[in-house]
């Protein structure tokens, strides 16, 4: 076999080895700057690796942030039918009384109205309504809230947030329902770290990313409009106006460029929450900071962490064409009417990088070993638009990135394919070469043994 390629190349099996090792040892990224929050973490929203963390595996109450969860299980259920938007909830007088609860964020709603999923999940996700997220977790469950929680764990862990504990749909503490909570004693929260958090975020927004559309809304009239032209404070003291929790996004108090998200919280306990998602540039990344003494300060911790991923990483793009001399991306091949075939990737590898770290990224191609020969070949014949592997870039850097799913491959990684058609070469033509390959092997062996005489 011959090789053309100006770095290592490893051919293994398709998309295992490389990413096995590369995140089999997982380091944790150390915030360099000096936040506030007890537990905060800042991630790469399109693969999960992680730019910065501290206290990241602490379990401490995420308050609303909870509604993440009841937000992913409706979104499920549209999307397997088993409920629909315009299908009208029923209120209950325990959701109706919970909805009039001082000290706690609701839409009013009654016994006597027709509420849509549509309306309740906008109730859900701009006010942070309670009480309509109780509703919403009732009619998933058939009516069993209890049934729904267990739902909420089940789901948590097929997620794999590692460090959880879920109690009720909201994020209140228990004693808020009045003696009707479901799981755990009266004084429970749900328990979160900031790791499985930006996790859960992850998850939500990269399997429904529809759900931002809603998440970005800065206020809406419930069961109405959005609003574009209301003053905050005269939102606040209307309560058909749903003015959503999260100031970063257009217009409000700390106003960010590019905040999409997502969700708030807040108990006595949880202390003030908040986790975001904002993009810049083409960067996506999703920030959770945990437990601070004020609403401007979750904020203002937030645009630290973003800032410092939107000002210090950027993407590389990795060339397949780098590895081999020419330039030209090929790969030899056996018994086909060609000798080689050429390959190209499925879309650009982008790798989120730290600025000034280029040069320590490297490309792998990875061909997978069934689709080869034990010199290196492919086998034809090859159809044009054939996944024969991956490229992916390694990491040789001093610093140790860690990753939300260290076992899981990411999304820095693309598929390679061929860019055109090899048949297979006839009998009389891969004879031929058998026969001339012969006569070479033949020819070089006599030409060393000639070539001994004289040394």
């Amino acid at each position: 076999m011959f090789f053309k390629y100006k770095k290592v190349v490893s051919y293994t099996l398709l998309c295992a080895i490389a990413f096995v090792t590369f995140f089999s040892s997982i380091q944790k990224v150390e915030a360099n700057i000096d936040l506030i929050a007890e537990s905060a973490i800042l991630v790469d929203a399109n693969t999960g690796k992680v730019l910065m963390e501290k206290n990241a595996d602490v379990m401490l109450p995420p308050a609303s942030m909870s509604k993440m969860m009841t937000e992913y299980l409706v979104l499920e259920a549209i999307h397997s039918g088993s409920i629909a938007w315009d299908q009208t909830v029923p209120v209950r007088s325990f959701i109706r009384n919970m909805s009039h609860q001082e000290g706690s964020s609701n839409v009013l709603l009654d016994t006597e109205t027709a509420y849509t999923v549509r309306e309740l999940y906008e109730a859900m996700a701009i006010e942070s309504g309670n009480a309509a997220t109780i509703a919403l977790a009732e009619l998933i469950a058939g009516g069993s809230y209890e049934r729904f929680v267990e739902r909420m764990n089940e789901k948590a862990a097929e997620l794999e947030l590692g460090e959880y504990r879920f109690v009720n749909s909201t994020g209140l503490p228990n004693r808020f329902y009045g003696g009707q909570h479901v799981a755990g004693a009266e004084n429970d929260e749900n328990r979160l770290s900031a790791r499985a958090t930006a996790k859960l975020a992850f998850h939500l927004i990269n399997d429904f990313p529809e759900m931002l559309d809603t998440a970005s809304i800065p206020m809406k009239r419930f069961q109405g409009d959005v609003l574009t032209d209301v003053d905050v404070e005269n939102c606040l003291e209307d309560w058909t106006c749903m003015k959503n929790w999260n100031d970063m996004l257009p217009g409000l108090k700390h106003d960010y460029q590019g905040m999409l998200g997502l969700k708030t919280g807040t108990t006595n306990e949880a202390g003030f929450c908040f986790t975001g998602v904002a993009e810049r540039n083409g960067i996506t990344l999703i920030s959770v900071v945990m437990r601070l003494k004020n609403s401007d300060e979750r904020f203002m911790e937030t645009q630290r962490l973003l800032d410092y991923g939107f000002n210090n990483f950027v993407h590389h793009e990795v060339h397949l064409e780098d590895l081999f001399e020419e330039g030209v991306a090929t790969i030899p091949v056996v018994n086909g009417k060609a000798r080689e075939v050429k390959i190209s990737v499925s879309e650009p590898l982008k790798v989120l990088i730290k600025s000034g770290d280029e040069e320590a990224f490297q490309p792998l191609l990875e061909i997978d070993p069934a689709l080869m020969t034990d010199d290196g070949e492919l086998k034809a014949p090859i159809e044009q638009g054939e996944v024969i592997g991956t490229l992916s870039a390694v990491y040789k850097g001093e610093i140790e990135y860690g990753h939300l799913f260290g076992h899981e491959l990411t999304h820095e990684i693309v598929f390679v394919e061929t860019a055109e058609d090899v048949e297979r070469a006839g009998f009389f033509s891969r004879g031929m070469r058998g026969i001339g390959g012969f006569f070479s092997n033949v020819w070089t062996s006599v030409a060393d043994t000639v070539k001994g005489w004289f040394n």
